[in-house]
């Protein structure tokens, strides 16, 4: 995802041509998380950021998410590990007020992020050249 210039609106970078920043990734998840596809998560996420040494932030766009299960929770906690480990923060955007509830285990206490309320606040913050732009 990436930031269409001279707005506060994110599309995909293959389809529009959007400002960036190297060292924030933003992954929009389109659907609920859970069991099925939480793993799928957890290894895209892995994978992006060993491939690209620059990422030092992670952001996961959750405005599509209505509901998260528990192996979906337990798999974001182990992103928020995995990438602890390599000195990258995970930071959450968008999220519903129900996923929220969710959320509020130890998973948010332990988050190395923030939750931001939109993913412009989150560009703002962790790449403020861009959002400026």
């Amino acid at each position: 995802m990436g930031l269409v210039p001279g707005t506060q609106h994110f599309r995909n970078i293959r389809r529009h041509s959007v400002l960036t920043d190297p060292t924030l990734l933003t992954i929009r998840i389109d659907e609920s998380l859970y069991f099925a596809n939480a793993r799928f998560l957890e290894d895209y996420v892995a994978d992006r950021v060993a491939t690209d040494r620059s990422i030092r932030n992670v952001v996961l766009m959750c405005s599509a998410i209505n509901e998260i299960d528990l192996s979906a929770l337990e798999s974001l906690e182990a992103i928020n590990h995995r990438l602890e480990t390599t000195d990258v923060k995970l930071h959450l955007s968008e999220v519903k007020g129900p996923v929220m509830d969710r959320l509020k285990s130890d998973f948010l206490d332990l988050l190395t992020g923030q939750v931001f309320l939109s993913q412009y606040d989150a560009m703002r913050t962790l790449a403020p050249e861009q959002a400026l732009t």
